[in-house]
């Protein structure tokens, strides 16, 4: 390797980490604390003020000082979200998979993705404000899409576009069917009002807005049968209106309750997967021993596990912390954590009292579901006991 080479490489080295940090901290998780969680403080801090005072500025009868201090915040909050796009536009190689082979590949990745169409579609008209004259109504629609940035920051927005995506084919169908029929039902009360009403349903695409209003179960009042098959239709519609909302609703209920589902199993299969004793299964075992799991919340101050008692399941930790009290000092153990393994291989008692310092989301598998599970697996029963005297080996030397 050439000396010059060699230089490049190390004064590359430092880059290449101070963009790693800053990425993660653009991208990190809040809640892990540090550089990140200040950092998503002031994006969301930045989010929040933008968005308020656009909407604020729309008052009618703002006084002068009212309106510049509006003014400036909303200016304020665009330049976070110039220094955020400059950043992320920065950092894209440390985020993308072949960002290291082709840099300018992953920037332009971001920008064409859709968080980057809605990061530039914020900054871009209050840039134009500052040279040129585009009203007062671009910058300020511009802030309040800011909204949409917020779905780096929490897991609903992302869980919302996932189910959506997932449901689409469902929900197309139902809202066709919407459609279908709000064109009937319009049809109909064009033919049943048209003589009483020429002007509210003199044709077809006239009384729609009605079929609309009255299949939503909206009833503005506007525009309403004086028939009296008129009437007894617009009754029907509504009935039928509330059935076919039912559709996208349950769709929609269903895919939430799908997708949460689908997330829980994958943390569980993960935390069980840490769990040494497990580490050598195969993915299917893993699962089906994760399906074994059950759930339990308990509050502050419980106590879980008892010394002396005996061992009749081991634990995994989801939320909040728990102290096992050991000699000399008590031990702490946090999300992610486990205890009480040993009692799935060995007929034993517990060692030690546990007890939860907060509400804890505990997972329990007891001994009798994983025994009926391993008798029906003689090698993994062989595996597992091997497993479990080699780690006891370990402690007690």
């Amino acid at each position: 390797m050439s000396p010059g080479h060699g230089a490049g490489d190390a004064q590359a080295a430092p880059a290449a980490s101070w963009r790693i940090a800053l990425a993660q901290w653009l991208g990190g998780d809040a809640r892990t604390g540090g550089p990140a969680r200040w950092t998503q403080g002031v994006l969301v801090l930045g989010i929040a003020a933008g968005v308020m005072a656009a909407v604020l500025s729309t008052l009618p009868d703002l006084t002068t000082e009212v309106a510049a201090t509006l003014r400036g915040v909303m200016l304020g909050a665009w330049v976070v979200f110039v220094v955020e796009y400059a950043l992320r536009l920065l950092t894209a190689p440390q985020t993308d998979a072949d960002g290291q082979r082709a840099p300018w590949r992953a920037r332009w990745r971001y920008q064409r993705s859709f968080l980057g169409c809605v990061d530039l579609a914020v900054i871009v008209p209050q840039a134009l404000a500052l040279v040129a004259d585009v009203g007062a109504d671009a910058p300020r629609f511009a802030l309040v899409l800011a909204l949409l940035k917020s779905a780096r920051h929490t897991r609903s927005l992302p869980l919302i576009v996932t189910v959506l995506r997932n449901e689409g084919r469902a929900l197309v169908s139902g809202m066709a069917l919407m459609l279908v029929l709000m064109v009937l039902v319009a049809a109909v009360m064009y033919a049943l009002e048209r003589a009483a009403q020429p002007r509210a349903f003199g044709s077809i695409p006239a009384a729609m807005w009605w079929a609309i209003v009255t299949m939503a179960t909206v009833g503005y009042g506007d525009v309403t049968p004086v028939t009296p098959l008129g009437r007894l239709f617009g009754g029907f519609t509504m009935l039928l209106g509330l059935a076919m909302f039912a559709i996208p609703a349950g769709i929609l209920a269903s895919g939430f309750a799908a997708e949460l589902r689908k997330r829980d199993f994958v943390v569980t299969w993960q935390t069980v997967a840490r769990v040494p004793l497990f580490a050598s299964l195969d993915a299917a075992r893993i699962a089906a021993i994760a399906q074994m799991l059950r759930p339990l919340v308990l509050p502050p101050g419980q106590v879980v596990v008892r010394q002396g008692d005996a061992a009749d399941a081991m634990y995994f930790i989801m939320s909040g912390e728990v102290e096992v009290e050991l000699p000399p000092q008590p031990v702490r153990l946090g999300p992610g954590e486990y205890f009480g393994e040993i009692a799935l291989v060995r007929d034993t008692r517990r060692t030690a009292t546990v007890i939860t310092l907060g509400e804890c989301r505990l997972l329990a598998l007891s001994v009798e579901d994983f025994r009926r599970f391993v008798a029906q697996n003689p090698a993994l029963k062989r595996d597992i006991e091997a497993l479990a005297e080699a780690r006891l080996a370990r402690q007690t030397t």
